[in-house]
């Protein structure tokens, strides 16, 4: 048997992983400012991780729903506390591509209504309805697609509500990003998000907040959409939630009520999952560390500003991109193959910086270095 081919690959071999760092299978060191696409939010193998999953693996690792796991329940009193969320509920799965998936159907559960509202460059992940809110007709089967989704102009306030006022009565839900990972870092403006807020409270429509990547701390604030100063109805979570491990969630306003059966899941919440969850909490919290992804997001931010060359450099904390010359067009590769840089990009040439919230001075000026080198800036 084969390896079904969908992803190209680098002909790479990682072997290990500390910190920031990775190794191959010959032995080779790289620095990793990608993070396996903003997965790795506490660093690789961090060591208070290995020890409470691997405590939590001697107890045990997985039973199913059908029993009180108290590690959810602690999972949603922390979750709640550092993101000051406190009086919402939380529901757990297994992938972003889920969280969202649940996070639409429970809108449409709780307005009774069909319409979702989405954007353009927007990534929703790929299971049925979340790949048919995403803005890439490459990915979408046929079986996926649906007249209930529409997309409108990001951060265009005026088409927003345009369509809000002939169709309002119809949407279920609003989904964004706070920012667009796989559409390039495009940064939601504050003024677009409250204006979200404004017309979902006009019409009945449920605010959801996707925050599978622009979440967990990696913005400098726990959900990047509060940096605009309103809540959403329904965040949804995943990548850094579990520094590796498979994880997701949504946490949902307290007047979306449940019932028995309108969501489940095998594998969510389980023992080892929320293990990891708590784990990389606990890191954050104790750490500081959505103070450090403020304080190195905008050292590299200003770093890479006064790089001749470089173009619209964006993003919120460690979630950042920047557009590179078609001159330059190799950077990305360049920086992996030349300098053993592990970087991610979006199409055409934008290279994205997602790496581990404990990143440091050092590991920032080496990849700047690198950087300069390619574009021959001294």
């Amino acid at each position: 048997m084969q390896i079904f081919d969908v992803y190209p690959v680098n002909d790479i071999t990682i072997v290990k992983g500390l910190g920031s760092y990775i190794w191959d299978d010959a032995g080779n060191e790289y620095l990793d400012f990608y993070g396996g696409h903003a997965v790795i939010s506490v660093g690789h193998t961090n060591p208070y991780y290995v020890k409470r999953i691997t405590a939590q693996l001697n107890k045990i690792a997985f039973y199913s729903n059908s029993i009180n796991i108290p590690l959810q329940v602690e999972l949603a009193e922390k979750l709640g506390h550092i993101s000051g969320k406190e009086d919402y509920q939380l529901f757990l799965c297994n992938s972003g591509a889920e969280a969202n998936e649940n996070a639409m159907k429970l809108a449409s559960f709780h307005t009774r209504r069909k319409k979702i509202v989405a954007f353009k460059k927007s990534f929703h992940g790929r299971t049925s309805l979340a790949v048919a809110a995403t803005d890439n007709p490459s990915i979408i089967a046929p079986v996926n697609e649906t007249e209930n989704v529409v997309f409108l102009p990001f951060n265009d306030q005026d088409a927003l509500e345009d369509y809000f006022q002939e169709h309002g009565r119809d949407v279920a839900a609003v989904i964004i990003e706070g920012i667009q990972g796989v559409g390039g870092i495009n940064v939601a403006d504050v003024r677009f998000l409250q204006a979200i807020r404004n017309v979902c409270n006009e019409h009945g429509a449920v605010y959801i907040a996707d925050s599978v990547q622009c979440g967990y701390g990696r913005s400098g604030k726990f959900f990047s959409h509060d940096f605009a100063g309103v809540n959403a109805d329904i965040y949804t979570m995943a990548k850094g939630m579990g520094n590796g491990f498979p994880i997701g969630g949504i946490i949902i306003a307290p007047e979306i009520k449940a019932k028995y059966s309108m969501l489940g899941t095998t594998f969510g919440g389980n023992h080892l999952a929320c293990a990891a969850a708590l784990a990389v909490l606990e890191i954050i919290e104790g750490e500081r560390l959505m103070a450090n992804a403020e304080k190195m997001g905008n050292y590299l931010m200003d770093q890479l500003k006064a790089v001749r060359l470089l173009e619209n450099v964006r993003g919120r904390g460690l979630m950042i991109g920047f557009d590179v010359p078609e001159s330059h067009k190799d950077l990305k590769k360049n920086l992996l193959i030349k300098h053993r840089i592990f970087t991610g990009e979006a199409k055409p040439n934008v290279i994205r910086l997602l790496p581990a919230l404990n990143i440091g001075i050092r590991e920032a000026d080496r990849l700047i270095d690198a950087i300069k080198e390619e574009l021959a800036i001294s």
